[in-house]
């Protein structure tokens, strides 16, 4: 009998609601070839103590981890090194954006043996039936591990159709965890599910930690089978609203129209991510279709108002500052809220170019605010990720910015925070800078508190707005302490970290 398989979540910011749906696409790739279990950070008191047990067990031998950048490494980084301590026959795998970017500080620390480089559907059974057999894996795509002193990085699998994939085994996970703990009550509705429909992007932004592992690829599944699998998770246990957590949602217009006509008539709310250039395409039919069929908010990265900065960040398509102004003004036609995030502090020639650049987008985004105010607002600070070629890049490595040598580096609290991009570690940003940015931030929450946090009362929502008024109106955003102790005492939830 082949050794049983561990899948490991690591808990993330405040997500305990979301399906884990990339460790159940890995179970979904070697049902019925290997038994697995999954072990969830998110709903686990003592995840560690739930893996400990199931490898002492002496019947898994492979340990299968998701890590995204930022909180998922707490967990991900010592469970790695106790388990390599405590049972040094496992194998240890990890996959995900933060394994295949920074695989070189994750294979170098001697507690990760592999690490799948993208999709792993194919990749990751495959390193299992080689190493069970004791043949070569080194011809195995999408695969990354150490030789000696080298890293061998294999070559790139094409991106798998994604109708030919088995679908996730929803009802293996319920018996593990029961289902309706997933569905969480959020601005979407009272029971949210987690879904991914499609994989990668057809576009390289140079800031987007997507393109190295895409390289400018997308592949969805159809329409009518991302339906079934929606309308069986009503059916089944409830769901009334979707996150669709694709990286882009929106790429086919034909698909989305088909997908909207299918999920009409059954009264679910749905928010996605999308490009302005791509959907601003869409004709007005398709997005009135949209909008009846439940879509309620879609996140834009608009980045920034300054054309000679997106052309930097090679955003390509056709999107401009002229477009972002123009789309915000259209949605408000269609009562479909645009989530708009920016991403200020990109490096520059000189400090003061770089705060020339964070004013103007500041006046930017409030210029949107003025056009549609129902715009959701969400601020970045730069960070840097490792893009080939990339012009963005380049400066930051002529800065002097590198990525840490050490993996334990990464859970130290700067580096979470950079890693959810509110605190760069970026050279060319002075405190001044970041203060500026971030007191902007606060004032904007205080005059247009997000609609997605749904603790927020009518009276509290009043009160704060009035409050940040003179602030606001008056440009003057420097140490908004008032605003900030409100948020502090009512828990005022950003999105962009801790979701709807």
């Amino acid at each position: 009998m082949p050794y049983k398989v561990l899948l490991f979540n690591p808990r993330s910011a405040d997500y305990k609601y979301r399906i884990p749906n990339s460790v159940l696409q890995i179970a979904g790739s070697i049902e019925g070839r290997y038994e697995w279990a999954i072990v969830d950070g998110n709903r686990e008191p003592d995840p560690y103590g739930k893996i400990a047990a199931y490898l002492a067990t002496g019947e898994y031998r492979y340990v299968g981890f998701t890590v995204m950048p930022g909180p998922q490494l707490k967990q991900a980084i010592p469970f790695s090194r106790r388990i390599r301590a405590e049972f040094p026959g496992t194998v240890i795998i990890w996959g995900g954006y933060f394994a295949s970017n920074q695989n070189k500080v994750v294979l170098k620390s001697e507690c990760v043996d592999f690490v799948i480089n993208g999709p792993g559907d194919h990749a990751f059974p495959a390193l299992l039936d080689a190493l069970e057999n004791n043949t070569p894996y080194e011809m195995i795509r999408n695969l990354i591990y150490k030789s000696g002193d080298k890293i061998i990085k294999t070559s790139k699998e094409d991106l798998i159709d994604q109708a030919t994939l088995p679908s996730l085994p929803y009802d293996q996970l319920d018996r593990l965890y029961p289902m309706e703990k997933y569905l969480g009550k959020t601005y979407l509705g009272e029971r949210t599910l987690a879904y991914h429909s499609s994989i990668g992007c057809p576009f390289t932004c140079s800031f987007c930690a997507v393109v190295p592992i895409y390289e400018a690829r997308w592949k969805a599944k159809p329409a009518p089978a991302v339906y079934k699998d929606i309308k069986y998770l009503k059916d089944r246990w409830g769901a009334d609203s979707i996150e669709f957590h694709d990286n882009n949602f929106f790429v086919a217009e034909k698909r989305t129209a088909e997908f909207a006509h299918l999920i009409k008539d059954e009264n679910m709310v749905w928010w996605g991510e999308g490009r302005i250039d791509t959907i601003d395409k869409y004709k007005d039919e398709t997005l009135v279709l949209m909008r009846e069929s439940g879509c309620k908010m879609i996140f834009f990265g608009a980045e920034t108002g300054n054309d000679e900065i997106l052309k930097k960040m090679d955003k390509g398509g056709t999107q401009s500052g002229a477009e972002i102004r123009s789309f915000a003004a259209r949605m408000k036609k269609f009562d479909i809220i645009p989530e708009y995030s920016f991403v200020l502090g990109t490096p520059a020639e000189t400090p003061e170019k770089v705060m020339q650049y964070i004013d103007q987008d500041i006046a930017f985004i409030k210029e949107i605010k003025d056009i549609n105010p129902d715009t959701e607002i969400i601020i970045y600070t730069y960070s840097p990720v490792p893009t080939e070629g990339s012009e963005l890049y380049q400066k930051t490595l002529d800065s002097g910015f590198r990525f840490p040598e050490k993996l334990e580096d990464w859970i130290s609290p700067q580096w979470e925070n950079f890693d959810l991009r509110k605190n760069p570690l970026t050279p060319w940003l002075t405190p001044e800078m970041i203060d500026k940015i971030r007191d902007f931030e606060t004032v904007l929450n205080g005059y247009y508190p997000t609609v997605s946090d749904i603790r927020l009362s009518p009276v509290k929502r009043k009160l704060i707005h009035h409050l940040a008024a003179l602030r606001y109106k008056r440009s003057l955003y420097k140490y908004p302490y008032e605003i900030k102790l409100l948020h502090r005492l009512w828990r005022y939830r950003q999105p962009e970290i801790q979701g709807f």
